[in-house]
């Protein structure tokens, strides 16, 4: 916006001055010849007197030689023809015979160009009747005169106006195009999760009301935030009491290798609750410069995951193998996040294939990614895409279509992202693609997106 006034005024102020410099400079160069042809006729009625007393040529010779034109060599005084003689000619002449004929018929001063100027020509009646021509020669430097000049100054004066309209151009475009990138920025911020930023309510009065609007929008999101925490606090709070009841009824189960597990699942549910009540109510929305969250060990993650659902994996007689989570491997991922995300992985497996069906978990780290690949030998996933997609079941019975969405967000909010193929094994294999140098919500990369095969078939083993 700011280079089109700048353009648009350009253009105008340039005719503008186009319209009036030419022909003003047409009318001083016209100004200047007038003046030199002008000060050329004085010059030539110098004369007059003279030539009205006398024709002596003495006498006319020192006439001419006082004038400032006869002094400098550029007059000369064409005398008729008389009884005693042809016609006399006193002083420099540069005009020829024809254009000295001519004036002295016509009987009105005259200009002839003549070599390095131009001759005027002025008649003069004596007193016998004949007519007698003056000549003062006129250099073709006289004629122009203080034209460039003039000219300069008219050039100067034009840049000056044109400089002068784009500066005020510039100041105009900046009073409109900073509150607008302002507003601009803003909501870039808005966008990157910076719910406490404001616009400064300046400019036009188009952009203050846009301004005003931006602002009211961004206290309607904030609030709506802090009513959908609430009521994600709230619902979670109505599962203490079921959980409360759950957590008699597995004490009382006595001993053993189930009530221990039931225990222990209510235990965990407990706490996923209590995570997700505090979470709710003390999420706060994200500053703009506030550091990236702290990541986590995957393998450690992993691994613990993997030990809590490795008794149930017994229970229905699976094999299952982790390959990949014997070093540390940090990820730019909250913990419980990376754990809600291998659950929801995990749980799937178990949910959604016959028992007996094997799994394995393998995690491969490259420079700048980490892929988590969790294969299974059961019937695989009909519709990857829509299995993908949050609230689709993904044509598996009992889904509730949330698991794998929250898997991808996980994901996707490193730069990663998740596929669905299917495994060696014949089943459904899911790649989690957690990219390591992104910033939050960059898209993922798409070089050496390969994903890595393991040799064999699962068993009951772990590295």
């Amino acid at each position: 916006m700011r280079w089109a006034l700048i353009k648009v005024c350009l253009a105008v102020t340039g005719m503008v001055v186009l319209a009036f410099a030419v022909p003003l400079a047409l009318v001083v160069k016209e100004m200047a010849s007038d003046r030199a042809f002008s000060q050329a006729e004085r010059q030539a009625n110098a004369l007059g007197p003279t030539l009205s007393i006398t024709t002596d040529r003495e006498q006319l010779l020192q006439a001419v030689l006082s004038t400032e034109a006869g002094a400098a060599g550029r007059m000369a005084v064409h005398l008729p023809a008389s009884k005693r003689g042809g016609e006399v000619e006193m002083g420099r002449v540069r005009a020829d015979h024809e254009a000295v004929e001519i004036a002295r018929d016509l009987k009105h001063a005259g200009v002839t160009a003549v070599p390095g100027g131009s001759a005027f020509l002025q008649p003069f009646a004596l007193g016998s009747g004949k007519i007698c021509i003056v000549e003062v020669f006129v250099p073709e430097a006289e004629v122009g005169r203080g034209v460039a000049f003039a000219w300069l100054v008219l050039a100067g004066v034009g840049i000056a106006l044109v400089t002068g309209s784009v500066l005020v151009a510039d100041r105009l475009g900046i009073r409109m195009t900073r509150p607008a990138e302002r507003l601009a920025g803003a909501a870039q911020q808005l966008g990157r999760g910076s719910l406490e930023v404001r616009v400064p309510e300046e400019g036009p009065g188009e952009l203050r009301r846009a301004a005003q609007a931006f602002n009211a929008m961004a206290g309607q999101v904030v609030e709506l935030l802090a009513n959908e925490r609430e009521l994600a606090a709230d619902l979670s709070h109505r599962l203490r009491t079921p959980l409360t009841v759950l957590r008699l009824n597995a004490a009382s189960l006595g001993e053993g290798t189930a009530a221990e597990q039931t225990r222990a699942a209510v235990a965990h549910l407990e706490r996923e609750v209590d995570t997700i009540i505090r979470a709710a109510r003390d999420a706060k929305p994200r500053t703009a410069g506030q550091p990236p969250v702290a990541g986590c060990d995957a393998s450690e993650v992993i691994r613990e995951r993997m030990n809590f659902w490795a008794a149930l994996a017994e229970d229905e007689d699976r094999g299952i193998s982790v390959a990949g989570a014997g070093a540390p491997v940090y990820v730019p991922v909250q913990r419980a996040d990376m754990a809600a995300a291998l659950d929801a992985l995990l749980g799937n497996v178990f949910q959604h294939t016959p028992e007996g069906t094997a799994f394995s978990l393998d995690m491969h780290r490259s420079q700048d990614a980490v892929i988590i690949l969790v294969s299974d030998a059961g019937p695989g996933i009909a519709d990857p895409e829509a299995a993908l997609a949050r609230g689709n079941d993904g044509g598996r019975d009992g889904s509730t279509g949330l698991g794998l969405d929250i898997v991808r967000q996980m994901a996707e909010a490193t730069g990663g992202d998740v596929r669905i193929g299917r495994s060696m094994y014949g089943g459904a294999e899911i790649r989690v693609w957690i990219q390591l140098n992104a910033l939050p919500g960059e898209q993922p990369r798409r070089r050496d997106r390969r994903t890595p095969r393991r040799r064999g078939r699962p068993g009951v083993t772990s590295s």
